[in-house]
């Protein structure tokens, strides 16, 4: 398998960004009212901006996973995943109208307050228990499977990133709360804009023009949009993508303590619909960039696929492949690939500490 090392230039990026983050919590803990209150420390005083707010919704929902996983389902199989998210279009709605209210009437701490208020304490401790060992698993999974995808194609340490992602992600979570989350929410959000963004223009350049990328694609059928099966055995057809995507935006975006906590961030009902409508438009921009970059990786390697030659193992590191086999010898542009990976993982887990510190105090030490 191929290996190629980062450069000192890469590092410079990687460990600039990992300050930034650090620097972001640092600025949060020292200003405003310095997290000195629970509404503060755990919804910014329910004083953030609908954009801030409106990226930290997406960031909280999109791993490094996704961003590696998209890419490589593009490349494998085609453009069809991209109708998934017309399913929160149906949802969205839902969320705003049905959901948001109640949860800005109870002002709750943790979302299963309600199920407390409806139903008894042991449904709430239920929900609470089953969302927080869900939290606890995801977040060592955004952690270790993109480390391990970059340790097998750049040679960096699983070990190394797990443990800087991991140490960083605390301690501006820690120190900086809801608020700072938010904020590094946005600066990683543009990182992995950037990072995926360079991608397909690297490949235009290379390539020629977009229109090549696409020919070839078509050519290898990586670009029908239009399968209606009904038959649930077919890998995508809309109905299957529409339905599933819908329930999956519906548990995201309706009832999950990450989202709803950011939804009471901002001063009220009106904005949290504004937030929440925003985060549709960035969602759909960055997976339209992951899935350009699919079809670029695809474009590069119709003919001589990395897995099957041996110069990687698994399809999730096809992006990272194609980063250092493409663009490596630019100092600096890998690093800054690596960077938006790690935001990746940053962001979600920032976003599982900080709501599972509210779960925590508000369903088991105040219930306790």
């Amino acid at each position: 398998m191929d290996v190629h090392l980062l450069g000192v230039w890469d590092y410079v990026v990687i460990s600039t960004v990992l300050l930034i983050s650090s620097g972001i919590g640092i600025y949060c803990r020292f200003t405003g009212g310095k997290q000195s209150t629970v509404g503060e420390y755990l919804f910014a005083d329910s004083n953030m901006h609908v954009v801030p707010v409106a990226f930290s919704l997406m960031a909280s929902t999109v791993s490094a996973i996704s961003l590696l996983g998209n890419a490589s389902e593009i490349y494998t199989f085609g453009l069809q995943f991209i109708i998934l998210f017309f399913g929160y279009v149906i949802v969205a709605p839902i969320a705003s109208y049905v959901y948001l209210p109640i949860f800005f009437q109870l002002r709750v701490t943790s979302v299963y307050e309600y199920l407390g208020k409806r139903y008894g304490t042991i449904a709430r401790l239920i929900g609470s228990l089953a969302y927080s060992l869900q939290m606890i698993f995801y977040s060592g999974l955004v952690l270790y499977a993109p480390a391990l995808a970059l340790e097998a194609v750049t040679g960096l340490s699983k070990n190394v990133a797990i443990l800087s992602i991991g140490l960083v992600c605390t301690f501006y979570s820690t120190i900086g709360g809801m608020k700072a989350v938010i904020i590094t929410d946005v600066f990683q959000s543009l990182l992995m804009f950037g990072a995926l963004a360079s991608i397909p223009i690297f490949a235009i350049q290379q390539s020629g023009s977009l229109t090549e990328i696409w020919r070839v694609a078509k050519e290898g059928n990586r670009t029908d949009l239009l399968n209606f099966e009904i038959d649930p055995t077919v890998r995508h057809s809309w109905f299957s993508l529409i339905i599933g995507g819908g329930i999956t935006f519906l548990s995201q975006n309706c009832v999950s303590q990450t989202q709803v906590q950011r939804y009471l961030t901002v001063k009220d009902l009106k904005r949290a619909r504004q937030a929440l409508w925003l985060q549709f438009p960035i969602i759909v921009g960055l997976n339209l960039c992951t899935s350009l970059s699919g079809l670029a990786i695809y474009a590069r390697y119709y003919d001589c696929d990395p897995v099957s030659n041996g110069s990687i193992t698994s399809s999730d590191q096809l992006m990272p492949h194609y980063v250092v086999d493409s663009t490596g010898h630019i100092p600096g542009l890998s690093g800054l690939f690596v960077a938006g990976i790690f935001s990746g993982s940053l962001s979600s887990l920032s976003s599982s500490l900080n709501c599972l510190a509210a779960v925590t105090l508000e369903d088991y030490l105040k219930v306790s």
